[in-house]
């Protein structure tokens, strides 16, 4: 929620909001804000209504296997409620996110004046922003070992250019707990650069034709 506030913050005062369409793309990322924010407030309450098994005061024994079935008994219905409620909305705030996502992309490239400026790729880091936008890219970063980087294929991506295409925001690596395999996608921006960044691949020679016969003025016999 709070990194959803924060792009639509500096959308809101940017100058894509010139661009022709622009308003749906804002009015698409408030509604994951919103979305974001019922599944957060959702999973809070199924944290309060989750009976935990404390020891009660003291006083007369009671059976406290029979009471914790209980509780937990009359609070199953409540948080199923609350966990189902958040799981839609969280897929929703993803759906969202990725109709933003397209509607700018779309948008700059229907009015290329309003595009950002973009860093020139060699074919080497555009390769592997191909790769990448393939699918299935992770960085591994176990302890106490070196990094690596493999894209869906299982093949390794070297470190130079994958460095480049992170430092320009082209890529985006998931953040993870235990940082040790992290999921790699490509951003709106690095989307962009593959749309319009294309490297002219050389046209294959055509073959060379046959030379026509001579006429050496000789009479056929």
């Amino acid at each position: 929620m709070s990194r959803s506030l924060v792009r639509l913050s500096v959308l809101d005062n940017s100058q894509y909001t010139a661009v022709p369409g622009s308003r749906f793309s804002l009015d698409t990322l408030s509604g994951v804000t919103a979305s974001a924010s019922i599944a957060a407030s959702q999973l809070a309450r199924a944290i309060g209504d989750n009976p935990l098994d404390g020891a009660d005061f003291a006083g007369p024994p009671a059976d406290e296997e029979s009471l914790r079935q209980t509780r937990h008994a009359e609070a199953a219905p409540a948080l199923a409620k609350s966990l189902a409620t958040a799981a839609q909305h969280l897929e929703l705030s993803a759906t969202c996110c990725q109709y933003t996502a397209s509607a700018i992309i779309r948008d700059l490239t229907e009015h290329p004046e309003h595009r950002p400026g973009l860093p020139e790729l060699s074919p080497a880091q555009y390769a592997v922003l191909e790769r990448i936008a393939r699918g299935g890219t992770h960085r591994y970063a176990p302890y106490h070992r070196p990094v690596r980087v493999t894209d869906g294929d299982g093949r390794a991506i070297h470190a130079k250019p994958f460095g480049v295409l992170e430092k320009e925001r082209l890529i985006r690596v998931a953040r993870t707990p235990n940082y040790v395999s992290q999921d790699v996608v490509v951003t709106a921006a690095g989307q962009l650069a593959l749309d319009f960044q294309k490297p002219h691949r050389s046209q294959a020679p055509s073959p060379a034709k046959v030379p026509a016969p001579r006429n050496t003025g000789g009479r056929k016999r």
